[in-house]
């Protein structure tokens, strides 16, 4: 497939390029600064604002799906969105975050009591873009989710997947790797099994 990536140049998403380009896609990466990132096979690189509604759609046209992988405090949902449509691509995927995902029964994680304060705008972001997500009918979404400590670290393919729930490993521990929160993306891309829903990643 031909998958336009929004924040390429993160760290997520200089994982999940290099996922994708390992699967067989093409992949346009796009970033404010895309001369950050390394030239390579089957990887167009190109600058964009997730701003700029009109020109990303413009970028966006020709991809069978997007990939949104940009904090949320620098996003404004409605456009990505907007762009999205506007340039017809039918699929947008999005790197989520864990402070939507609940703790307890009607509890969300971002509620919780030792949630790092440092953390509560991005959360907060991540929680509105989410929202805006479950409001729209058009287009076929998916928000991914990560588990609490979500790092770089290895590719094992060994994970499990969930819902709206935090998952939380035999240790007692909530994380996954970028790695293998990239594999799980790939998968739902390539296989689509959560359209127009939310859920996500551990082990």
């Amino acid at each position: 497939m031909k998958i336009a990536l929004l924040g390429a140049t993160g760290n997520v998403g200089s994982r999940l390029v290099t996922e994708l380009v390992g699967r067989g896609h093409r992949v346009t990466a796009i970033a404010r600064h895309p001369e950050k990132l390394t030239p390579q096979k089957n990887v167009t690189l190109a600058a964009g604002d997730v701003s700029n509604e009109d020109a990303l759609a413009a970028t966006l046209a020709g991809h069978d799906a997007v990939i949104h992988s940009v904090n949320f405090v620098h996003t404004d949902a409605a456009k990505v969105i907007a762009a999205t449509r506007k340039a017809n691509v039918p699929r947008l995927l999005v790197v989520g975050g864990a402070s939507s995902l609940e703790v307890a029964p009607g509890l969300l994680l971002v509620n919780a009591p030792n949630f790092p304060a440092a953390y509560k705008t991005e959360a907060l972001a991540g929680q509105a873009f989410l929202s805006r997500l479950r409001e729209e009918k058009q287009l076929d979404w998916t928000y991914l989710s990560p588990s609490a400590f979500f790092a770089p670290g290895e590719r094992t393919g060994k994970f499990r997947l969930g819902k709206d729930q935090l998952l939380v490993a035999a240790d007692g521990q909530s994380h996954i790797s970028m790695e293998d929160f990239a594999i799980a993306m790939v998968d739902e891309l390539e296989n689509p099994k959560h359209l127009r829903e939310r859920f996500t990643v551990g082990y």
